[in-house]
């Protein structure tokens, strides 16, 4: 099946489709997400991408991200990818809009208004990861974090170092747990 993305304007208003490859190929701007998962503790589940990904294999990246499909709303679209990519289930709240533009690797342009999405997982909850997609996972506190990206920048997506300088993570899990439904 081919698997195609939702062209939009800087507004988010969508403008059509195209197959997913030909957006990358050609910087399109197209609708996707982004899922940045946090433990009770307030460390942040990330993923290191396949290499056999279309771009940016082996990478370390936030828990998962991916495309709404045609006619699929992009809070389904992110709770659908975060089962399939990290076999984990939990609620996500919106926290963010971004666009951005990167060329990457594969001469493919990554340009995307991207949704940022924040859950918290329980503490007994273990990624459960799709190997074709995540070469591996780890938990790291937000200072960890960042002194591994500034220590080694290219370990790490574009996405993530963008999103990550759009807002502070630090209060992002007591956000999800005061908007959560159980709140």
């Amino acid at each position: 099946m081919t698997e195609r993305v939702i062209l939009v304007d800087e507004n988010d208003s969508a403008l059509g489709m195209l197959e997913k490859m030909r957006a990358h190929e050609e910087g399109k701007l197209h609708r996707a997400f982004s899922i940045f998962i946090f433990d009770e503790q307030g460390r942040m589940l990330l993923q290191r991408r396949s290499k056999t990904k279309y771009h940016s294999g082996g990478l370390w990246s936030n828990a998962c991200c991916g495309h709404p499909r045609p006619g699929e709303e992009t809070h389904a679209a992110a709770r659908r990818r975060l089962f399939e990519e990290m076999g984990l289930k939990c609620e996500l709240l919106e926290a963010f809009t971004f666009i951005y533009r990167a060329e990457l690797d594969n001469q493919l342009v990554e340009h995307e208004l991207d949704h940022v999405f924040i859950g918290e997982c329980e503490a007994d909850a273990v990624p459960a990861p799709d190997p074709t997609e995540v070469e591996d996972w780890k938990w790291l506190s937000m200072t960890d974090l960042l002194a591994e990206m500034l220590a080694r920048p290219h370990d790490f997506t574009y996405w993530l170092k963008t999103a990550l300088h759009r807002t502070e993570f630090d209060d992002l899990p007591a956000l999800t747990r005061a908007n959560s439904p159980s709140s």
